[in-house]
């Protein structure tokens, strides 16, 4: 049977915290940055826990079973 690997794309966005939670970067944040504010962009900086509703699927990307 063949080894069940870890989505490429997920593990490169997403990341555990200590508790066991994931966090992940804003999206927007990586072109067309001239026509949004220094506030917007400054906010789009920090990272941010992925919202309970898609924890479960994140998670069955990120864990090898």
């Amino acid at each position: 049977m063949p080894k069940v690997k870890t989505n490429s794309g997920a593990k490169k966005r997403f990341s555990f915290t200590g508790t066991g939670k994931i966090k992940r970067g804003h999206a927007y944040k990586s072109h067309i940055l001239t026509k949004k504010t220094k506030k917007q962009k400054r906010r789009l900086t920090h990272v941010s826990l992925v919202d309970k509703a898609n924890m479960n699927s994140v998670r069955l990307m990120l864990v090898k079973k």
